[in-house]
């Protein structure tokens, strides 16, 4: 099998792998000569190593986990039972209706992402003006004028990559779409926490400042900027670093 680059812009997480030399590589070329998401076969043959997301995975996500049951409570407040359908059927349907909503804010999710990601590399606001100047504002009202970097990966000789959403000297911020309005702002969990305290010492910036910036995707403008503490930044590396061995561990690569 070959090993191919990818640029793809949000892999899906089972996908995240990069070279050791910091590159994505999110794909290989099959055996049918069509390209498939990489395996964990693929790296142990191609020497990748996987990437923070993947490493946080193996830890829970109360906040990812409590949305999707949210999403199946709402597609069964919405979904009628149609007359004569089993129980097991109507489950059903409640459950693939709760998919493809999360696969609807997931799209859009992703194309808010590109818009941010095509302003800072200099190709304008794109599709989502109001939610790219937003965070734009709210990074200068947070950290003042920088230049801002986007989507620079990296590879740790500790074994594992990345790519930030944004990054400036001295610091580091990832980007989260999600839907909220200015009276419920979104929290901040460990996994963001694990994610920038890995993301700033892989790229070779260990005492930079970290944040989230969540963007609301059906409040256009509105973005809630959380600043995590350095004493937050060192937990969060050292669960992150029990996480990395636990992975290790467990697959074998």
């Amino acid at each position: 099998m070959s090993l191919t680059v990818s640029k793809t812009l949000h892999p899906a997480e089972s996908t995240h792998w990069y070279t050791k030399s910091g590159l994505p590589a999110y794909q290989v070329m099959g055996k049918n000569g069509k390209m498939r998401n990489t395996t964990l076969r693929d790296a142990r043959t191609d020497g990748l190593i996987p990437s923070v997301t993947t490493i946080i995975g193996c830890a829970a996500k109360p906040g990812l986990d409590r949305w999707k049951q949210e999403q199946v409570l709402m597609a069964a407040l919405t979904t009628e039972r149609v007359v004569g359908e089993t129980e097991q059927d109507y489950l059903a349907r409640i459950m693939e209706d709760s998919r493809e909503q999360g696969r609807k804010a997931a799209e859009r999710g992703t194309l808010i992402h590109a818009s941010i990601e095509g302003f800072y590399e200099g190709k304008g606001v794109g599709d989502y003006p109001d939610h790219v100047r937003g965070l734009e504002n709210a990074l200068a009202a947070h950290f003042g004028q920088r230049e801002w970097l986007a989507e620079k990966s990296f590879a740790s000789e500790l074994g594992f990559g990345g790519k930030t959403d944004l990054c400036a000297p001295g610091i580091v911020v990832d980007v989260k779409t999600k839907e909220f309005g200015p009276d419920k702002l979104p929290e901040a969990y460990d996994e963001h926490l694990m994610q920038l305290a890995a993301y700033r010492l892989g790229l070779g910036m260990p005492s930079a400042v970290c944040a989230n910036a969540f963007v609301s995707a059906n409040n256009p403008g509105l973005v809630h900027v959380v600043k995590w503490t350095e004493e937050d930044l060192q937990k969060g590396w050292k669960m992150f670093r029990g996480l990395l061995d636990y992975w290790y561990a467990k697959t074998g690569l």
